[in-house]
């Protein structure tokens, strides 16, 4: 019983976080929906403007990202969906071979010109409104077209002038992978110390699922990019999103490296010769100081005490002969994680490989 309300209530957590995050955006589609319409409709003059609120809702949504990109395929879509719908009714009628026409054309039509799903879905649900919803009524293809652009314009409206917070996007994103890299390499430094197989098998399982949050938070960053650049109240924090977008890719790295420290160590663990105890405390070592990056980067400052920290563990990275193999791949997957995690930093490449002993020493 207690298990199940801890999971209910862990749940219930992850739920309030994720409303945290979409409640900007829905606020931005409702308020913006309303918006639209009023405007189509006062100073359009439009009676029926069903396509502004639409658009509104397409180019905001709840989801992460490109919206711009939205925006341009709305408009594009919609002018495609009703000049080809409108063209068709106007020849042959309405009705539900007209309407499968109609809607064959278009998406035809569509795919040639660009295969975005957003894109075809929008021409051709555009033009089923047309010949199914709408036909005969006094609006024409330009009006829906205006409609649509009064929509994207006033849902990117919405998101200048009601962001969400482009940081904590970015600092929550770039925390579960931080998070997720540091426990990995606990983990496997637990299993070193302890000779335990089953915990190198946990450790690994944790590096495998590690991808997802990779994803997302690559996708929280192009989000965190364009709000900045549609909302002038954020631009003053361009410096600081600067820093998650350079850690972006070598904590990918660093990840990848992670995995296949983690499958060596439970390799290791199998040898004659396992790993040493020191190798171990050398992943604790890295692993606080990718707590100790996520800590900074949160904070907004230079991750300085981070890099210090990498830099002091480089030092005894170096290659022993005498080990075995997956020690010795182990020792070497470490040096990369450091060289990865110090470029992350905002270390180049040159200093972040030259922190390490040579690997002839």
């Amino acid at each position: 019983m207690k298990r199940v309300a801890a999971r209910l209530g862990d749940h219930l957590r992850e739920r309030r976080g994720t409303f945290g995050l979409t409640a900007p955006s829905i606020a931005q589609s409702s308020v913006g929906a309303g918006v639209a319409w009023l405007v189509a409709t006062q100073v359009l003059g439009h009676v029926r403007p069903f396509f502004a609120p639409i658009a509104v809702l397409v180019c905001v949504g709840i989801g992460l990202g490109q919206r711009l990109r939205r925006v341009a395929e709305l408009v594009i879509g919609v002018s495609l969906g009703v000049g080809v719908g409108d063209l068709l009714v106007a020849w042959i009628g309405s009705g539900p071979w007209q309407i499968t026409l109609v809607v064959m054309l278009a998406m035809v039509t569509a795919v040639l010109l660009d295969s975005g799903a957003l894109f075809v879905s929008q021409v051709a649900s555009s033009a089923v409104l047309v010949a199914a919803v709408l036909p005969g009524d006094d609006m024409g293809g330009l009006d829906r077209m205006l409609d649509a652009l009064v929509g994207g314009a006033v849902g990117l409206a919405a998101v200048a002038l009601m962001p969400a917070s482009p940081l904590t996007l970015a600092a929550k994103h770039a925390s579960g992978v931080l998070d997720a890299l540091s426990t990995a390499l606990e983990q496997a430094a637990e299993a070193i110390e302890k000779r335990d197989a089953d915990l190198a098998a946990e450790a690994l399982e944790e590096a495998r699922g590690t991808q997802t949050a990779v994803a997302e938070f690559e996708q929280a960053l192009e989000t965190s990019k364009e709000i900045i650049l549609i909302s002038p109240m954020h631009w003053h924090r361009r410096s600081i999103l600067a820093r998650y977008e350079t850690a972006a890719e070598p904590v990918d790295h660093a990840l990848r490296n992670v995995r296949v420290l983690a499958r060596r160590t439970l390799a290791a663990l199998g040898e004659p010769q396992p790993p040493p105890a020191s190798l171990a405390e050398s992943m604790r070592e890295v692993s606080e100081a990718a707590l100790l990056l996520q800590l900074e980067l949160g904070a907004g400052r230079e991750p300085v005490l981070a890099r210090q920290a990498l830099l002091a563990v480089a030092t005894r990275q170096r290659p022993d002969d005498g080990v075995g193999f997956s020690s010795a791949v182990i020792v070497a997957q470490l040096r990369s994680i450091v060289v990865d995690l110090l470029r992350a930093t905002g270390a180049d490449q040159e200093q972040s490989e030259g922190a390490l002993p040579p690997v002839d020493g």
